[in-house]
């Protein structure tokens, strides 16, 4: 690395250089002053400049986005003046952006660029970005996007992990049998993962309704299909009122979600399946792990995705900082690294496991049935 080259986060004092930067160095899709600024001034980016120790001339800028509740961050652009170039700033924009996406949490980095910009995919290539997608006609001079991405940060090696084989969902809908065909699949309860299990497990652990569309899985149907197939189970409640009702205005639907969760609790109760009317703690979870239970936790993806609406996570172990899980939601064409072993920041991950106006917190916690 130059020595003359000095790489830090931009100030607002720097837009003018980065405005007239970003004209010179691209002739469609540019970004607009007030973007620009927006990206030094926005919390959820980092704007990175690098300029000459000795002149303070901006030489290139990378600009990374970050998302609420996501374990990647998205290297939105990066440019070098055209006097810089084939001197390796790009390279050293390209590195800091790794280490910026690190520092917040990220696991991954991913961009688009042209995939006639020849240059800038080797440079990407080399860096160690792969490629997993590609978006037709993505510029506005008709060009496509090849997308490409980068693991930049590793497990922290003191983290707990456990060994659960990923399943993706095959629905929009089943998030909780996907979960849960992990945990049969990692207690060798089950090998069998196919479609048609998936299925099934939906249906016998559906709520019928839900706020709308297809019904979600309740976390007493959960624990229901988990013992059926060899599981021992243990449901995690904040209180003892009918699930998912609070976002329900239709009165039949209300009726239905009603019933079917008192014919869930009477099953559970049947069967000896212990339901504890309390949220699961952090201690508590964490020790679940460290028995070598599997858990399944009800999440809200407003954190995600600003829809609210609620969603079944495997956790897949800890660390000092982090809850790691496998989001069976796994994104069209994004790398299964993406999706497994997702470290999520402990005081996120309180705040995404409460659903809805009641704040539900809904857990079941799995383990090998040894009678």
């Amino acid at each position: 690395m130059s020595s003359s080259v000095v790489i830090r986060v931009a100030q607002m004092g720097d837009l003018d250089a980065l405005d007239a930067l970003e004209k010179a160095s691209f002739h469609a899709d540019r970004m607009s002053r007030r973007s620009l600024r927006h990206g030094i001034k926005s919390e959820a980016s980092v704007m990175l400049i690098a300029h000459d120790s000795i002149g303070e001339q901006l030489l290139g800028y990378a600009l990374v986005h970050l998302f609420k509740g996501r374990a990647h961050a998205r290297l939105y652009s990066l440019a070098v003046s055209p006097s810089s170039r084939g001197k390796g700033i790009g390279a050293q924009l390209l590195e800091h952006s790794e280490k910026a996406a690190a520092k917040h949490g990220c696991i991954s980095l991913r961009l688009e660029v042209s995939e006639s910009n020849l240059v800038a995919i080797e440079l990407y290539e080399k860096a160690g970005f792969r490629r997993f997608g590609r978006y037709s006609e993505y510029y506005q001079d008709a060009s496509s996007a090849i997308r490409m991405h980068k693991r930049v940060r590793l497990l922290d090696d003191s983290s707990t992990l456990m060994d659960v084989p990923y399943v993706s969902q095959r629905t929009p809908f089943t998030c909780g049998p996907a979960s849960l065909l992990m945990v049969l699949s990692a207690s060798k309860c089950s090998p069998n993962i196919e479609f048609g299990l998936e299925l099934d497990i939906w249906r016998e652990a559906t709520t019928i309704y839900m706020t709308s569309g297809h019904g979600g899985c309740h976390p007493l149907g959960l624990a229901l299909a988990g013992a059926k197939r060899g599981l021992e189970s243990q449901v995690w409640l904040s209180d003892d009122q009918v699930l998912f009702a609070d976002g329900v205005r239709d009165d039949l639907k209300k009726e239905v979600l009603s019933v079917t969760h008192h014919q869930f609790l009477a099953l559970c109760e049947a069967q000896k399946i212990p339901v504890s009317y309390e949220p699961l703690s952090m201690s508590q979870l964490t020790s679940a792990v460290d028995e070598g239970n599997w858990v399944l936790v009800l999440i809200s993806t407003y954190r995600l995705d600003n829809k609210k609406a609620p969603h079944w996570v495997v956790v897949t172990g800890y660390d000092e900082q982090h809850i790691y899980v496998h989001d069976p939601d796994c994104e069209q064409d994004a790398s299964l690294v993406e999706c497994q072993f997702v470290p999520v920041l402990k005081r996120e991950f309180e705040k995404m496991s409460k659903f809805g106006r009641s704040k539900l917190r809904a857990a079941v916690v799995f383990g090998i049935n040894e009678g």
